[in-house]
């Protein structure tokens, strides 16, 4: 049968067919990636900025902590004159005990430079119970500079800055935010990588990929280049940071901590074995431990413990920060002046190494002033970051009636194998960070309820004008 023409001769075409049902294609490895990414950038992105910005604006204070202590507690660190003799430690103690009859000695730290003082930390009764105090003995002239009270040998602003940083004052609880934070930082810096990449490696060229153009663009295109270089030049810093700071975390770095350790996460610690007590002997005093101490090769800034008892040892650990990496100790017999036990650098695990080194760098201790500045410019530069980040939000608001800014759930979008590789990777981030894995499933239910929302407002009929 012929198809019916128009009056000019024309031929009509037939109504289209009806459409058939086809399976939904699967999509490849490549787009389930950027669509995942995308949803995790976004919005975890939004969600954990804050906590994020808090910690760089936190983490620019208390980074520059060594300098904030030599402000504010000057007298206390610093001698008023170099002498050419130093006292005995002995002698030094016991102006500290003189001054708290009340006491009992805790520890001595040796001066870290010819100008500083000895700490010398007692444990004296508090309103709160036993608490130590830290007094700053003049080794040439055995006057005290001196005294604070100290929690773990941290001086009190130190201690101040660190919560400030770790947990807001808000105690247990507040440990949690900067846990948060710091457990997506891989997942958004990842994520973002992926989507930038993505979008510029087939259209650009490797220099306009690092080093995009923005004269030629405007508004969210413009915020857009340079979020995404921006997040490309500081996303191995971001990771590192977030890293490292997740190894003093309550959870995914308190694995460490537990008395089962297969792996040699921490730090190993000197067992000091009680020793016997020979009869009629007389225990050495604390400069001569030191000294024997120093034979067994260690230096630096030394942390003395006295022994508890009498059938206890000396303990002396090497406490100085920065490279080359001072961390050796040792367990000194008080009657024989031997050495019955000594760890040192070689005796920490790989992993051990690795988390005491990413400790020294997140806390700024590291390479000096130098590690100083960079974590300081990291931070700030992260700041901006997420800045920018807002900035594009705002543009494509949702709560402007412009929902499609918001990406599209990614349950719905999976199917099969792409489905099962992504839970499975959320199930071991879940293991290995727990921070995410309970954030997450906050996550999907607020995310459930948004994308309801959406569908009830989308099938709404649309109210028609009365008729006049």
């Amino acid at each position: 049968m012929n198809a019916p023409t128009s009056r000019l001769g024309v031929a009509l075409s037939s109504p289209p067919a009806a459409p058939t049902r086809r399976a939904a294609a699967r999509p490849r490895l490549s787009p389930v990636l950027q669509i995942v990414a995308r949803r995790l950038h976004f919005v975890a992105g939004i969600v954990v900025a804050p906590f994020l910005a808090a910690l760089c604006l936190t983490g620019l204070v208390y980074v520059f902590s060594p300098q904030i202590h030599d402000s504010l507690y000057r007298s206390d660190l610093h001698v008023h004159h170099v002498g050419e003799v130093r006292r005995p430690l002995a002698e030094q103690v016991r102006a500290a005990l003189t001054a708290h009859p009340e006491a009992t000695l805790k520890a001595v730290l040796t001066p870290p430079a010819d100008d500083r003082t000895t700490r010398v930390v007692l444990a004296v009764p508090g309103p709160d119970g036993i608490e130590d105090r830290t007094v700053f003995v003049d080794p040439y002239t055995r006057l005290i500079n001196g005294e604070l009270t100290t929690v773990e040998n941290r001086l009190p602003a130190n201690t101040w800055l660190r919560q400030f940083h770790g947990n807001l004052h808000l105690g247990a609880p507040g440990r949690l935010y900067a846990e948060l934070a710091a457990s997506w930082v891989p997942l958004i810096a990842v994520g973002g990588l992926v989507l930038w990449l993505a979008r510029t490696r087939r259209k650009r060229t490797r220099r306009e990929v690092l080093l995009p153009s923005v004269r030629d663009k405007m508004g969210w295109t413009r915020l857009r280049a340079i979020h995404g270089a921006a997040g490309l030049w500081l996303a191995v810093g971001l990771v590192l940071l977030a890293g490292t700071g997740l190894t003093m975390t309550r959870f995914a770095g308190g694995r460490a901590d537990s008395t089962i350790d297969p792996g040699r996460l921490r730090a190993p610690v000197l067992a000091a074995a009680p020793v016997p007590v020979p009869a009629g002997a007389q225990p050495i005093d604390i400069d001569r431990a030191v000294v024997a101490a120093k034979a067994a090769g260690l230096s630096g800034e030394l942390a003395v413990t006295p022994p508890s008892g009498s059938g206890t040892p000396f303990t002396v650990t090497e406490i100085s920060d920065g490279l080359p990496i001072h961390r050796g100790a040792v367990a000194i017999d008080p009657y024989t002046e031997g050495v019955t036990e000594h760890l040192d650098w070689s005796d920490y695990s790989p992993v051990a190494k690795l988390s005491t080194l990413a400790t020294q760098f997140h806390t700024g201790t590291l390479f000096g002033l130098a590690n100083q500045i960079a974590l300081a410019l990291l931070a700030a530069a992260t700041f901006a970051l997420l800045a920018l980040g807002y900035r594009m939000w705002w543009i494509h608001n949702p709560y402007r009636r412009r929902w499609e800014s918001l990406p599209r759930p990614v349950w719905r979008q999976l199917a099969g194998g792409p489905l099962v590789v992504v839970l499975l990777g959320v199930a071991a981030l879940a293991w290995v960070l727990p921070a995410v894995g309970a954030s997450l499933l906050v996550f999907l239910a607020v995310d459930a309820l948004v994308s309801r929302f959406k569908r009830r407002k989308a099938g709404q009929p649309a109210v028609r004008p009365p008729a006049s």
